[in-house]
């Protein structure tokens, strides 16, 4: 069964559907190909294998019988551990909520059950989802299928990893700041941040019991979600499954008109590409941006126009940041106090510097975003698409910290994630792709920003990528 952990989940379903595998034998190969990499990664944090056997086999029973079943029967995923399943635990990567069960799906997992998949078990995040390199102290470090020594990224490391390293062919994932983007350029996966609104977020308590029910609250929409899978046309049937509007999240949009799997062929002709490798501000690791730069060029042969964009953004570090952190603040102030001694330092810091966060900051944050959607605007009205580095630089250390210097020239904070988080700033829909390895033999990624709500072109471009540069068929050796 050894060739399968490596194929895409459309081919998954096709076997499935071809009676060439059944969805009970997919799920013992997957559970077994999990026991044996994940003490390697640390991806996973928790399964449900007893319980996803058999809902595979009632699945292999109802097929055999004839039935005509959702898009995604069978198929095994994994969910981010901020994301909640019935009946698992929902921790956040945060001692105090180790025990904290859920009582209901995620509108996300629900709509992904509904189409057939399986929920294999909880992949592993940062605290949070705070940092962009995966480590709590309540499970410990996941590490790069690419180099165990490296990160895989974050705050959906779990997610990238157990793709990568051939667990599962599709995983959740959450984008407040670059979430599914960063991991996916570290692991060499396709990832998607959808469109604010594309997806619905659930409003559910953090902490499910009843005497402790402080919601989640997402007052500026920095938060979306997506997935990360293997290849693209993976991606598309994912966001066929989940997409569209739901009455608990007013900020939903409806379904569109058509499928997204059935117009990834549909790319426009002769489009106008922008390609800017720094946005004004940001440096790159020198091999990240010859790998970067190859693969924008692609969009030449393809038969488009690539130009570099001669525009700059403001400085949005300190607007995204004040927003985020408020954010957090909103969600966990209650009891912080109670809290504070078993949660990591970085993340109390930044709540206690939330709390000096005033109404004259969060008015300039919003008129720092009005700046930024006005350039945006300007930038869509002669360009078709953006493209820039996903990240600055190849993964770094599993344990952390971020990088504070690329090629010897120092970089603030943020400049370790300089090109992710603007666009959870300003809502634009916003994929990587893999543009291939460094020196290291780590993987970079190209970033495609399209238009407002434009998802389908987004999901278009990374599809005829895709088709000149297949990656599908390169993944790392793991040995377990």
């Amino acid at each position: 069964m050894e060739s399968i952990h490596y194929k895409s989940a459309l081919e998954l379903v096709e076997l499935i559907n071809s009676g060439q595998i059944s969805p009970l034998e997919l799920m013992e190969a997957t559970i077994e190909r999990i026991e044996a990499v994940n003490p390697i990664l640390n991806a996973f944090v928790s399964l449900r294998a007893q319980e996803a056997i058999d809902e595979a086999k009632v699945l292999t029973e109802r097929l055999a019988s004839g039935e005509v079943l959702g898009p995604l029967t069978g198929l095994p995923f994994g969910v981010k551990d901020l994301e909640d399943v019935k009946d698992m635990v929902t921790s956040f990567g945060s001692i105090p909520y180790k025990d904290n069960v859920a009582q209901k799906d995620s509108i996300q997992v629900s709509r992904l059950k509904a189409a057939g998949a399986i929920v294999v078990g909880k992949t592993n995040t940062p605290e949070f989802g705070f940092t962009g390199f995966t480590k709590n102290r309540l499970y410990g470090v996941t590490r790069n299928p690419w180099n165990t020594e490296r990160t895989p990224g974050g705050s959906s490391g779990g997610s990238a990893a157990a793709v990568a390293g051939g667990m599962v062919s599709v995983a959740t994932g959450s984008d407040m700041g670059g979430s599914i983007r960063i991991p996916s350029s570290y692991s060499g996966c396709y990832g998607l941040k959808t469109s604010l609104g594309r997806i619905p977020v659930t409003y559910a308590p953090f902490f499910h019991a009843p005497q402790n029910p402080f919601p989640f609250i997402q007052m500026h929409g920095l938060l979306t979600l997506g997935p990360i899978t293997r290849t693209v046309s993976d991606a598309a049937l994912y966001l066929d499954c989940v997409a569209g509007s739901h009455p608990s999240d007013p900020a939903t949009l409806p379904y569109p008109n058509r499928s997204f799997l059935k117009s990834l062929k549909d790319m426009p002709k002769n489009l106008r590409l922008a390609f800017s490798p720094t946005l004004g501000y940001a440096r790159v690791q020198g091999d990240v941006m010859r790998q970067v730069e190859e693969a924008a060029g692609c969009f030449e042969t393809l038969g488009h126009r690539v130009e570099i964009w001669k525009g700059e953004f403001p400085d949005v570090g300190g607007a995204w940041s004040n927003l985020s952190n408020s954010e957090f603040y909103a969600q966990l102030h209650k009891d912080l106090e109670k809290n504070r001694q078993e949660m990591g330092r970085t993340l109390v810091m930044s709540l206690d510097h939330a709390r000096s966060i005033s109404l004259a900051d969060q008015i300039e944050a919003q008129n720092v975003r009005t700046e930024l959607n006005q350039i945006m605007e300007g930038l869509f009205e002669q360009f078709h698409l953006l493209l820039t580095p996903t990240m600055p630089t190849e993964a770094f250390g599993a344990k952390g910290p971020p990088p504070s210097e690329i090629d010897g020239h120092p970089i603030p904070l943020l400049g370790a994630v300089a090109f992710t988080y603007p666009f959870n700033l300003s809502g634009h829909p916003a994929a990587s792709v893999p543009a291939g390895l460094t020196e290291n033999g780590l993987p970079a990624g190209l970033q495609i920003i399209g238009p407002r709500h434009r998802d389908d072109l987004v999901l278009q471009a990374s599809y005829a990528y895709e088709q000149m540069r297949p990656w599908n068929d390169r993944w790392p050796q793991l040995y377990a």
